[in-house]
């Protein structure tokens, strides 16, 4: 699926895009009521292009509206229910049926593994596993075989597993790595003075972690990055491969689109900084139609080395990408 023809790639995206659109518009009343207050009807899409044609979704609709109005099922379905404060100050909860978890848990999988994480590593995973991203990533690791222990948030804890086994992979936010690193300086030890050859960074509030070049440099070590916002219930979306330069989307499960800033105007050209949105393909519970991410983001116009054929996106956070739209 990875290296899928960019034509037989936009015949999967539309099928599912169609199926999707009608979904929502018969089981959600949120996206019922939107789509007609657009005198938009499912048929109406028959093209990918025909995205245009619906209406965004903003953080703040998700925030005012109740989540149980984006819901496509009864809570019967519903296998997995995660509350998060995350979002731009306000309250999300997320739906999971089993085919949403099994989905997650897939594109998390590919993450890891194009991070260069396979059944010989020992990762740590530093977080709170009432947090689904976190589930997900705890059950991708176990399905590749992958020896992980989870590390929970106190520091404590952290101190006397990294004494007891070599960890050669750290899979963690930004705020816990640095604290991590703070931790074992207030005992007058160095991070880098482990094995730990890799950090992967969950990052909330941006594809790229602002606190990386820091890291890296306190670590010894590289550091990839997975966008994991509250709304959209996993980090599986978007991810970096051992190149390491941009990121990849799962085109599989998302579509992703470019929009001039403060405009409804779609962003054709390769690198031309646009904000991000993106529809989920494949949610079965609680799907996302054209959701504005916040994002700034640019497309890659080259391809990448790894033979990945998903498109890539580079954000403007990192001196190297800045150098790259000069």
């Amino acid at each position: 699926m990875e290296k899928i023809s960019r034509s037989d790639l936009e015949n999967l995206q539309l099928d599912r895009l169609k199926k999707i659109v009608g979904w929502a518009y018969e089981k959600s009343s949120f996206y019922k009521k939107s789509f007609d207050n657009a005198n938009l009807k499912p048929e109406d899409i028959q093209t990918l292009a025909d995205v245009k044609k619906i209406p965004f979704l903003t953080l703040e609709e998700l925030n005012r509206n109740d989540s149980q109005d984006f819901l496509t099922l009864p809570l019967s379905s519903i296998v997995r229910i995660c509350h998060s404060s995350e979002a731009g100050g306000g309250d999300v909860a997320k739906f999971y049926t089993k085919g949403d978890i099994q989905q997650n848990v897939e594109m998390m999988s590919r993450c890891l593994v194009a991070a260069g994480i396979n059944r010989t590593s020992t990762v740590g995973l530093q977080g709170d596993l009432s947090d689904g991203k976190f589930l997900d990533v705890l059950y991708a690791l176990e399905s590749i075989g992958t020896t992980v222990i989870p590390l929970g948030t106190d520091y404590r804890y952290w101190l006397k597993i990294l004494e007891n086994f070599s960890l050669d992979t750290l899979i963690s936010t930004p705020q816990l790595t640095m604290q991590l690193i703070i931790q074992l300086q207030a005992t007058w030890k160095n991070i880098i003075d482990y094995n730990i050859k890799k950090i992967i960074c969950i990052n909330v509030n941006n594809i790229q972690n602002p606190l990386q070049q820091h890291i890296e440099a306190r670590a010894g070590t590289v550091v990839y990055n997975l966008f994991a916002p509250a709304e959209l219930g996993t980090a599986g979306m978007i991810f970096q491969c051992s190149n390491t330069s941009g990121h990849h989307i799962q085109e599989d499960g998302y579509l992703a689109e470019i929009v001039k800033f403060n405009s409804d105007e779609i962003v054709e050209e390769d690198d031309v900084m646009g904000e991000l949105v993106i529809t989920t393909l494949n949610a079965q519970a609680m799907p996302l139609i054209r959701y504005r991410t916040g994002q700034a983001v640019r497309r890659m116009s080259e391809n990448c080395h790894c033979g990945r054929t998903f498109v890539r996106i580079a954000t403007p956070y990192t001196q190297s990408e800045l150098d790259d739209l000069d």
